[in-house]
């Protein structure tokens, strides 16, 4: 029986590792899971996220924003999308170990139960995860002039290649 003990611990203790996520272009899951999401605003005008694994580089979080907006141009028949807004954000609340600890008690007349467990946790994603924030507007027709203005099918030829 003292045999058992030791390894199912260590199971345990294993289990409760967190696998870091590869970086995906797909829409997003669930709350902390890789992937893109919009808000439509108004005809041509779109709020776009992307949420990266965690360790992911801020430029290719960003790039799969501006894959997502040329996507969204071209499937509404647009020819380019202009940058108003960007913003990148990070969730830092999977970083570090964690441990936790639980007591409970309860009471059947005259008998009564007591348990309690102890529970580990590490983050193996190397580092806050980031969300890159676009809020775009679309166009038909030449693309006007500006740094922040994006012809949609070069961006998705040239991000698209990098996915």
């Amino acid at each position: 029986m003292k045999r058992l003990i030791l390894p199912a611990l260590a199971a345990l203790s294993l289990s409760a590792c967190e696998t870091p996520q590869p970086m995906a272009y797909q829409p997003v899951a669930g709350p902390r899971a890789v992937g893109y999401f919009e808000q439509r605003i108004e005809p041509g005008r779109y709020r776009i996220n992307f949420h990266g694994a965690p360790g992911a580089p801020r430029a290719q979080v960003e790039d799969y924003a501006l894959r997502r907006a040329a996507d969204l141009a071209l499937a509404d028949g647009y020819d380019w999308f202009r940058v108003y807004e960007r913003a990148v954000s990070w969730d830092r609340a999977g970083e570090g170990p964690r441990v936790g600890l639980s007591v409970g008690g309860m009471s059947f007349g005259r008998r009564s139960a007591v348990g309690g467990g102890v529970g580990t946790a590490f983050n193996l994603g190397g580092g806050p995860a980031l969300t890159a924030t676009l809020e775009v507007t679309m166009g038909k027709g030449p693309r006007p002039p500006g740094p922040d203005v994006y012809d949609a099918r070069g961006v998705r030829e040239s991000v698209g290649a990098r996915i």
